[in-house]
């Protein structure tokens, strides 16, 4: 490695902040605004705010296991109503979770969506007659592409004989077979095999394009890594509070990755946001902010990834970094 001038280093970076600055002075409105959201269970409180999502993109929802994520989501489709706070949809601030606004949110998510005794066909039928905006020529469509019950679908295949992976393509053949201005999906990623998560990423960006700008989708992850390529906007949730947000690049602007030698750990590790050592060196994200304080030391610097980003926030909100 190579001693580095990392104040010159600091300096290019906030000379090239504009991108993601730029980014967010495009947007005109956002597609769903939230605000003093709260819900609180035992032991647990969802408190939240202001929340707002960018319209035209794609944002995902970044937290571990329990850190409210499902709440929040079942909060903003409608699903609870227990709560706290004001949330309005689509620009309007009046506008309120009613049958119009469900008529323009798809939502996919957890656990028994469709009955289990219903089948592939009587999902379509039973879609049909909920939504004004389903299509059943789209749906049938997705279901042989997306090979939903094996090649050659069987349409009287019931739900419960499904693999885990199964139900989630046939929930997303469902809502994309909809006309809808808001996708949320809970955890869409998590049953699904490597392959189908890259295609899930392709389904998100063509549904995207197709809106033209006027189609959102939130998303709820606990692992970043498989889905960072779809993700314009992140918001990271912790103890039931938002801890990080951000345009994509914006965030890979305000942290940067350090790696460096073992001698220099010690010292390093008073300006690191979060870091690991090994006897051969350390690795870290350090905030763009405090590169001036590790000047001196022989360092390399890279742009992180959103998911190392989203780790080190977490590992600092949670006991699991304060133990560390």
């Amino acid at each position: 490695m190579t001693k580095m001038d990392v104040k010159t280093i600091e300096r290019n970076q906030i000379n090239d902040i504009g991108s993601g600055q730029e980014q967010r002075a495009r947007i005109q409105e956002n597609v769903l605004q939230a605000r003093n959201l709260r819900k609180s269970f035992k032991g647990f409180q969802l408190s939240v705010p202001r929340l707002e999502l960018p319209k035209g993109f794609a944002t995902a929802l970044i937290g571990e296991n329990g850190a409210g994520k499902t709440t929040l989501l079942n909060i903003l489709t409608g699903i609870r109503l227990d709560y706290k706070g004001e949330i309005s949809y689509f620009g309007c601030p009046e506008k309120k979770i009613d049958a119009q606004v469900q008529e323009q949110i798809g939502y996919t998510g957890p656990g028994s969506y469709f009955l289990p005794q219903w089948t592939i066909r009587q999902v379509e039928e039973i879609s049909g007659l909920l939504f004004a905006n389903f299509h059943r020529d789209r749906y049938r469509a997705l279901c042989e592409e997306l090979g939903i019950g094996g090649n050659g679908m069987d349409a009287t295949k019931q739900v419960k004989s499904l693999s885990d992976g199964n139900r989630m393509k046939l929930m997303l053949a469902a809502v994309l077979a909809r006309d809808t201005k808001l996708l949320i999906l809970d955890e869409p990623a998590s049953p699904l095999d490597p392959l189908m998560r890259d295609r899930l990423c392709d389904l998100i960006r063509d549904y995207l394009d197709q809106g033209g700008g006027e189609n959102s989708v939130f998303f709820s992850t606990h692992n970043i890594s498989d889905m960072e390529s779809v993700t314009d906007y992140a918001i990271i949730l912790e103890n039931g509070s938002i801890v990080e947000e951000g345009f994509v690049e914006e965030l890979k602007e305000k942290y940067i990755c350090v790696k460096g030698e073992a001698a220099d750990a010690g010292k390093a590790g008073e300006a690191m946001f979060s870091m690991h050592r090994s006897t051969y060196g350390f690795e870290g994200i350090c905030l763009s902010r405090n590169l001036d304080r590790l000047a001196g030391m022989d360092i390399t610097l890279e742009t992180p990834t959103l998911s190392q980003i989203s780790v080190a926030v977490m590992k600092a909100n949670t006991s699991l970094g304060k133990r560390a």
